[in-house]
């Protein structure tokens, strides 16, 4: 492309706005993230896809699928954009935390209980601004793979990438029926039983699948799953109505509530995880990520471990 980098491969402001594209699936969502008019977005796309020389993305249906060029610029723009970040800040009162954009990507279950540590270090930081996204297992890996984000949170994190990381939270799997389930009364409900019940699976690409479809396929026994649902909020409320029974994370019943539900007392089944935070080893931290990361380690889990405690 040479080009001398085609005028630094756009502008700032045309980068963060194929940013906001990628972050938001439309052309729409980010025109209402960056508080611009459609027409205004698509000119500076087209602008920067003029420069680049390569198609970014093809529209299908109403949502944006890149094109591998268009990933190349996403990674590239991500990096920019950061160097830039972390130079605002070290300029900043030399280096006083006041101001930047902490960015997080966590697996669908883990909402519950992120927000319990952003609270507080939103409050100690008053000024710094987070952008959180929540995704499937497989939706979260692909945004690791880019480098979009700071931190990543993750039950079952991907082996074959080059992360660093730490263990931060045990997230044990439970079975979950509606409150007047036969089964509830049970004080020993077998595995052979569970699966006989109609069974509400999370979709493909899920960490709570994964683990459920580990842990029987180690004990050579089968679910007999009706439905495949793409959300823990919707499964529960399917359970409340009667269509079935459930594995979840004990974590969505103590932070997301769980009136008309029922934990099933089944003595076989120990499925246990943690949950961990990753980071790319190439990708250098902001002051925002360190600070975060510290926040964390240091009081993150009696944070949890409180309040836990007041939903028990």
């Amino acid at each position: 492309m040479s080009l001398r980098l085609q005028a630094h491969l756009g502008t700032l402001r045309q980068m963060e706005i194929l940013l906001a594209v990628y972050d938001s699936g439309s052309v729409g969502g980010a025109a209402e993230a960056l508080h611009l008019t459609q027409p205004t977005i698509s000119m500076q796309l087209k602008k920067l896809t003029d420069v680049v020389g390569l198609p970014l993305y093809n529209i299908v249906g109403r949502k944006v699928v890149f094109t591998e060029a268009g990933l190349e610029v996403v990674k590239t723009a991500t990096e920019v954009l950061d160097s830039f970040s972390r130079l605002e800040m070290a300029l900043s009162d030399m280096g006083e935390l006041k101001s930047g954009t902490l960015r997080l990507a966590v697996v669908t279950t883990s909402k519950y209980f992120i927000p319990h540590l952003l609270g507080p270090f939103c409050e100690r930081y008053p000024n710094v601004a987070v952008q959180l996204n929540v995704g499937n297992r497989q939706q979260i890996i692909d945004r690791l793979k880019q480098g979009i984000d700071d931190f990543y949170v993750f039950s079952h994190p991907p082996g074959d990438l080059n992360t660093d990381s730490i263990e931060f939270f045990n997230n044990p799997l439970v079975a979950i029926a509606h409150e007047n389930h036969p089964l509830v009364k049970q004080r020993d409900v077998s595995l052979a039983e569970l699966c006989n019940e109609p069974f509400l699976m999370r979709e493909n690409g899920s960490g709570t699948r994964l683990a459920i479809e580990k842990f029987m396929s180690k004990q050579g026994v089968k679910l007999n799953v009706k439905m495949t649902i793409e959300s823990n909020e919707a499964i529960k409320h399917s359970v409340m109505s009667g269509l079935g029974v459930s594995i979840l994370s004990a974590h969505t019943l103590a932070f997301g509530g769980n009136m008309g539900l029922a934990q099933l007392k089944v003595e076989e089944l120990a499925i246990n995880s943690n949950w961990y935070f990753l980071w790319l080893k190439t990708k250098r931290p902001s002051a925002i990520a360190q600070a975060f990361l510290t926040h964390v380690e240091s009081d993150g889990r009696q944070m949890l471990l409180t309040e836990l405690s007041k939903h028990k």
